[in-house]
């Protein structure tokens, strides 16, 4: 078992964000687990809660933009890629501004914040989603590609080809997320002349300078771009080198490019907000390619999350028999709904039915066309849950239980004889007082049959 992770203390940076020019401080902060990655505006009213999350994003013009009740957060994907990259799986991240700091442009210095906090682990299982088949989107205006197949680890390989000749094609691959800190986290972002000219004239590039963005000179540059740069950037002069990017800055790889566009994919998909085992592959990745997809994969795993049959092995012995259910539970036959318990921990439990025609409510339930009754459905759940309640008290045997509540009831598929139902029931709160409100489900033929969420109550005979 992977647990969770968070951060071991906070930890602060200050720098300029390159799209508001505004000077923020961000803070990291430990986050309890299930949180994920939340951003907080610490400098608004209520200081709201923005959540890491695909169905947040509204904009990605330069950067992967969220908005949650009117509220900002800019440029999100480097902050977001850097505690992928560092295995982290829950944080809370504060900001006095809409916009992370750019920093140098990559994720560099939020990698040395992270380890400089610490990193431990938490008391709680970390979900991951295996892709089990391929899984693709394609932007039809641009011909850009991503695509998900299965793999025992996260890899991300990205193909970028601007067609220009100063950046060319370029591929970059990450095997293992393991190669983050070292190959990926210190790979800047890059703009071309002509996108920087327009980015200037439009105002949307306050906090840049030539220290946090790569400058591929796309185009022959004139002696008035040359000093509107000058300006800008506050430098005294600004020349081309010769493989085609304003000088100040010296490439960390040949493929520089490639590596951030990857370190790209990585924070957009932290937006599914769960970890992935399957291997991405992306063509001229983007921002709104990366989102979309982001969206696309986020949905499909929650629609497999809510239809998950659980397997169980119905062969091996159980963990209680019917002999031992009847010593725990006060119901009897005929309206005893439970054959077996196979699996039971202090917050979940799974019991077993085989349906067969000899019930005793196939008499009188369509009798020509007999359906196992929705009320009886719910009881056996409630029945598998009162096992976990009862095997809480030392003498389970001198206890009984009382519906309390039932909520958000659905029957989706009928229950007929020859069906095996398996019934799971989790806790939604911890048992207080011997109050236990549970959700519930029941599966029969690889298909979730019922839900609901119950509260019961156990007391003890009169």
């Amino acid at each position: 078992m992977v647990k969770q992770k968070t951060i071991q203390n906070e930890i602060s940076l200050t720098g300029v964000g390159l799209h508001t020019g505004k000077e923020v401080k961000m803070t990291f902060k430990p986050a309890p687990v299930n949180n994920g990655f939340s951003f907080v505006r610490v400098d608004l009213e209520g200081s709201p809660v923005i959540e890491a999350d695909a169905n947040y994003v509204v904009n990605t013009q330069r950067g992967t933009n969220l908005e949650k009740l009117g509220v900002k957060i800019q440029t999100s994907e480097h902050v977001l890629a850097a505690f992928v990259g560092c295995d982290v799986d829950n944080v809370i991240i504060e900001l006095n501004e809409s916009e992370p700091p750019i920093m140098d442009g990559s994720s560099k210095f939020f990698v040395e914040a992270i380890e400089k906090a610490g990193v431990i682990e938490q008391d709680a299982e970390r979900k991951y989603y295996v892709v089990k088949e391929v899984i693709s989107f394609t932007d039809e205006a641009t011909g850009s590609e991503i695509l998900l197949m299965p793999s025992d680890e996260y890899q991300v390989t990205t193909m970028v080809d601007f067609g220009t000749k100063v950046l060319g094609t370029q591929n970059a691959t990450m095997k293992s997320i393991a190669e983050f800190k070292t190959e990926i986290a210190d790979a800047r972002t890059f703009s071309f002349l002509h996108e920087l000219e327009t980015l200037l004239d439009n105002g949307l590039i306050k906090g840049g300078d030539l220290n946090n963005a790569i400058v591929y000179v796309d185009k022959e540059i004139s002696p008035k771009t040359i000093e509107n740069l000058k300006v800008a950037f506050g430098k005294d002069s600004i020349s081309v080198k010769p493989n085609g990017i304003l000088d100040n800055l010296t490439l960390h790889y040949p493929n520089e490019a490639a590596r951030h566009k990857l370190l790209d994919v990585i924070g957009d998909l932290a937006l599914v907000g769960t970890r992935i085992k399957g291997k991405v592959i992306a063509n001229k990745p983007g921002h709104f390619l990366n989102t979309q997809f982001a969206k696309k994969l986020s949905k499909i795993i929650k629609i497999e999350q809510k239809n998950q049959v659980p397997l169980y092995n119905l062969n091996l012995e159980p963990l209680m028999d019917i002999h031992k259910i009847m010593s725990i539970l006060p119901h009897r036959p005929p309206f005893l709904f439970i054959d077996r318990i196979i699996e039971m921990s202090e917050s979940h439990v799974v019991g077993m039915k085989n349906v067969t025609m000899n019930e005793g409510f196939f008499v009188g339930h369509f009798p020509e066309a007999p359906v196992m009754p929705g009320v009886i459905i719910v009881e056996a759940m409630a029945q598998t849950g009162g096992i976990l309640v009862l095997s809480t008290v030392p003498d389970p045997e001198n206890y009984l239980t009382f519906f309390m509540k039932i909520d958000n009831v659905k029957f989706k598929h009928k229950v007929l004889p020859g069906d095996t139902l398996i019934f799971k029931c989790d806790l939604i709160t911890s048992i207080r007082r011997g109050i236990c409100h549970m959700q519930a489900k029941a599966y029969a033929n690889g298909k979730l049959v019922a839900e609901a969420e119950l509260m019961a109550q156990i007391a003890k005979k009169q």
